[in-house]
């Protein structure tokens, strides 16, 4: 992408995003050069960082048909959207059920610009987009988007992919995770990811908590505890808390080591 092209209102090519610096991991095209700098200062340090933003992102897509094909979700409410790349949620979903119906949130304008323009929905679904920010759930659940697109009676598959992380400070995100819970009813999915440094060694973890004080990294790791406490009052899908890869693979798949991966993940539903 040409920093130029950046004009649109709200885009500051110059301050790197979390949306664009996954772009990049995943070898998108759609970032500029700070973020790209943010993201190869990472990488770095941590040279598997690549490998677990597209554990991640393949962790999605086996959820995203769980929920579809297994569970019988058809809504989906998909916070952090990050900007379109090959099977998002709403592709997944549609292609297990066509009538599926995703309400997209993020707060970096050019994901909504990338979002409207390429994220179309199978004629018998449907797909819309929130500018909006994880911080401030209200805003999110108040918008009328969510209630013109979503039927709040029925289930939804709530996908907090890779965006929890971005949520600083200890246990600050359990309660924007309940209120979002608390909206939606009963037979509804969680569905998180989120970066830990659990399996790094006390010298690696001592160098990530430098770059976070030093604002040279903008994730929040999380330990395991912390994590699950997301799901407290959910009914945990097998194999429960695990790292992304192990998640349900694919049969025959090459897991990689967790010390390559370093992001937790769940599935749980609510009672």
């Amino acid at each position: 992408m040409n920093d130029s092209s950046a004009a649109a209102p709200g885009i500051d090519p110059t301050k790197p995003h979390p949306a664009r610096r996954y772009n990049y991991w995943l070898g998108g095209k759609d970032n500029f050069a700070a973020d790209r700098a943010s993201g190869d200062e990472l990488e770095k340090h941590f040279p598997k960082v690549r490998l677990g933003a597209l554990a991640n992102r393949a962790l999605l897509q086996r959820a995203a048909r769980f929920l579809t094909a297994e569970a019988g979700i058809r809504q989906f409410l998909d916070i952090g959207t990050g900007l379109p790349t090959a099977d998002n949620t709403h592709q997944v979903a549609q292609r297990h059920a066509p009538e599926s119906r995703v309400v997209y949130v993020d707060n970096d304008p050019l994901v909504m610009v990338h979002a409207r323009a390429l994220l179309n929905s199978s004629p018998e679904g449907h797909t819309a987009y929130i500018e909006a920010d994880l911080n401030d759930p209200e805003s999110i659940l108040r918008h009328p988007t969510l209630t013109d697109t979503l039927d709040m009676t029925q289930p939804v598959g709530l996908m907090l992919i890779a965006v929890l992380h971005f949520v600083h400070g200890d246990g600050a995100a359990q309660p924007i995770v309940r209120r979002l819970l608390d909206a939606l009813p009963p037979g509804s999915y969680l569905v998180a990811t989120h970066a830990t440094s659990d399996f790094g060694t006390p010298e690696q973890q001592a160098l990530y908590q430098d770059l976070v004080r030093s604002g040279r990294s903008d994730v929040w790791t999380r330990p395991y505890d912390e994590f699950a406490a997301l799901f407290e009052g959910l009914e945990l899908v097998e194999p429960g808390v695990v790292p992304a890869s192990e998640w349900r693979p694919e049969p025959g798949a090459n897991i990689p080591e967790r010390t390559d991966i370093n992001v937790w993940t769940a599935v749980g539903r609510k009672p």
